[in-house]
């Protein structure tokens, strides 16, 4: 029949194409498994000192540093050109520190003893309410290790992801969480049904509220619009609950500090919209707060702000800042 596929179908019922993609992704979560298993044993310290070095070495060579420069310019405007590249190498090294430390998560925790808690009492008397909560932070330094101490804290949770593209790697990623005690959540589309039938079970939900979106209400961050999801205060205020903002920090020697902050209130109003924006803008400011305290601990290499943003920072750029390559 004319436009019918024609081609063989593959191992799972689909067509040839679907089995070639399946066998990259076994090669794939093969050497993701090799990976994992040569960083345990290396053990925290020198695996974590190895994704630094490698970051801090081959990151300012890939083109995701332009991306980290002009976010560094949006941020700290004011701050001297050679303070944002002594900071673009420092992220560099903790986020290689972070990716790698993923291998050995079950002894990042409260009870390894490299993990110190301020305000678990926040999160105890969560727990033992028995209410939900949605507890909200953003991509700071090992953001891995808050989801460790909500586990360690009795709190039942759901911590969202963002499922890997690699069906086999995902498995080994979720696999690994389970380790500590994470049950992890990865929502289809905005995610707010399920997070509700969860938090209507009386399951808290974890959410980092500092992804880039297309779309949404338009709050301020660091001074530059940004659309951020409703989905943390919608929620929220829905069940009459509070945002309970964490953070964490890294220290030396592969430790961090995890702080349980002052519970944000959505209030409601007539106006819920306002209400809910009211609440968004809260949480980013918490989080601009916090990346302004250690902004070497944040995920610089992702892009945060909308394309206008980064295109009226090009034009206002000095013509020879420009042929010289974004800083």
């Amino acid at each position: 029949m004319p436009g019918e596929d024609t081609r063989a179908d593959g191992p799972r019922g689909g067509r040839a194409t679907d089995w070639k993609q399946d066998v990259i992704w076994r090669l794939e979560a093969v050497g993701f498994q090799a990976l994992f298993a040569f960083l345990r044993l290396l053990g925290v310290e020198r695996a974590s000192a190895l994704g630094g070095w490698l970051l801090r070495t081959l990151g300012p060579l890939t083109g995701t540093q332009k991306t980290v420069m002009r976010n560094l310019r949006i941020a700290f405007p004011e701050m001297p050109p050679d303070r944002r590249e002594a900071l673009a190498r420092e992220q560099w090294d903790r986020t290689g520190r972070t990716f790698a430390e993923l291998a050995v998560m079950d002894q990042l925790t409260p009870a390894g003893g490299r993990v110190e808690v301020v305000g678990m009492e926040r999160l105890h008397a969560l727990r033992d309410s028995g209410r939900p909560a949605v507890l909200i932070s953003g991509h700071l330094a090992n953001f891995e290790v808050m989801a460790a101490v909500i586990m360690a804290s009795g709190v039942p949770c759901q911590v969202t992801y963002r499922a890997a593209n690699n069906p086999y790697v995902d498995a080994q990623i979720r696999k690994s969480r389970e380790r500590y005690g994470i049950r992890l959540f990865a929502p289809k589309g905005d995610g707010t049904r399920d997070l509700m039938a969860g938090m209507k079970r009386g399951d808290s939900i974890a959410l980092l509220v500092d992804q880039k979106y297309n779309q949404g209400p338009e709050v301020e961050f660091f001074g530059q619009p940004v659309n951020a999801s409703p989905g943390a205060a919608r929620l929220a205020l829905k069940f009459g609950t509070v945002m309970q903002p964490l953070s964490v920090v890294r220290l030396p020697g592969a430790r961090f500090r995890v702080t349980a902050h002052e519970p944000i209130t959505v209030r409601e109003t007539e106006d819920k919209a306002a209400a809910v924006l009211a609440g968004i803008q809260a949480a980013n400011r918490f989080v601009e707060d916090r990346v302004r305290e250690v902004p070497e601990d944040w995920f610089w290499v992702h892009k945060r702000w909308p394309d206008r943003v980064y295109a009226a920072l090009e034009a206002a750029a000095p013509s020879a800042e420009r042929r010289n390559g974004p800083q």
